[in-house]
Parts: structure tokens; sequence; C-alpha cells
């Protein structure tokens, strides 16, 4: 007689423990880069903060290294799934808007939000780069993509001839991306004070200004 088949088990509430287990973790190693700066921040200290074994951040990320980026890509995503930002319904709705200055508004609209998630973990990335090669490679990761999709937005603008006279899709994704860079927003969000609002508003500004045809 066969030996009946074992089914896996899933329990869902086995799951939400080790999501919630996984948010800890993020969130302790966040307060600890941002406070302490990576280089100073161990996963023994990070294990710590988030009151779990040092194994169970070992388990989970595999290094320091790799909290750091599961930590930029939750923050930059908003959640926890797997979809790149370039499958976002907040990034295709910039994509999918006809009216070019309502579509950089909604791109300033959203590097504001994920920026704001983000908080001081851009920062944390880009120091991070210069003492540790996989977070080099997350930081021009970073950079690659963030260049593509600002890239995708200046095609849709030129399609409608909507850029300003003189500006090709590579001078233009140009401008976008160097206005909508995180270090742009690291300067007068974290040097000169600016609250998230006023930064909005003058990347929106910005945008229009920089890059489309002027209508008058």
């Amino acid at each position: 007689m066969a030996e009946p088949v074992k089914r896996a088990y899933h329990s869902p509430r086995r799951r939400e423990q080790a999501e919630a287990t996984r948010r800890a973790m993020l969130d302790a190693a966040q307060r600890l880069f941002e406070r302490d700066g990576f280089a100073a921040t161990t996963v023994s200290a990070i294990a710590a903060e988030a009151r779990v074994s040092t194994k169970t951040v070992y388990l989970a990320f595999d290094s320091k290294s790799g909290v750091l980026r599961a930590l930029w890509n939750l923050r930059l995503r908003g959640d926890d799934g797997e979809a790149p930002v370039a499958a976002r319904q907040w990034y295709l709705e910039v994509l999918e808007e006809p009216d070019p200055e309502r579509q950089l508004r909604l791109n300033a609209r959203n590097a504001r939000a994920v920026k704001t998630r983000l908080g001081g973990v851009m920062g944390v990335v880009r120091t991070a780069a210069a003492v540790d090669p996989d977070a080099a490679a997350l930081w021009e990761r970073i950079q690659t993509d963030f260049y593509a999709n600002q890239r995708e937005i200046v095609k849709t603008l030129h399609r409608k001839d909507a850029l300003r006279q003189g500006l090709d899709v590579a001078q233009a994704t140009d401008i976008l991306w160097t206005l909508n860079h995180p270090d742009v927003w690291l300067l007068l969000i974290g040097e000169r004070g600016w609250s998230p609002a006023r930064f909005e508003r003058w990347l929106g500004d910005a945008f229009c200004s920089q890059l489309l045809r002027s209508t008058g």
C-alpha cells in the first residue's frame, strides 16, 4: 500500500509572524544605520535592536549588505511586493497621464513620497558604497534603474512633442535625472531644512520650466 503523500503545511499566522519579524529587523537596521553609520553597525547590533538572534538576521538577509539591500527595496517600493518600480501603479500613472505638465507634477509627487519613505537610507547607501563592494553595486544599480525610469517618462513627453525646443531625449533625461536625484533631496531637506511639501512644489515647477515647451 502506497504511503500517503505529505502535504506542505502553510500557516497564515506563522507567515504573518515571519513578516513582522522581518519588518522589525529592517526597522532596527534603519535606526542603527542612520544613527551610527553602515560601517559601525554590526549584524549583532541589528539583532539586539530587533530583539532576535544574530542567526535570525543572517538567515533572513545573509549579510549586513543584504540587510541594506532589503531595506532599500522595501522603502523604495513601499511594501514587500517583488514588483519593480517600473511596474508600480504610482509610476505607471505618470507614464499614462496625457497632460505633460500634470505628468511632471505627478513625478514630483512620487519623488516626495518615495524619498520621504527612504529618508536617511539614501545617505546610508551612498556612504556605504565607499566601504563595501556589495553596497557599491547596490548604489550603481540604483543609479542605473533610476535613470532608466526617468528616461521612460521623457520618452512619453517626446512623443507628445512637449519637450522644450532644442532638447532631445538624452539631454532631457539628464536634466530630469539630476533634478530628481536623491542628492538634491538630501541637500534641500537635510542640509537646508526644506519641508517635503516645499520640495515637491519646487521640483514640479523646476521639471516644467526646464523640460516643457512654452505654451505662451
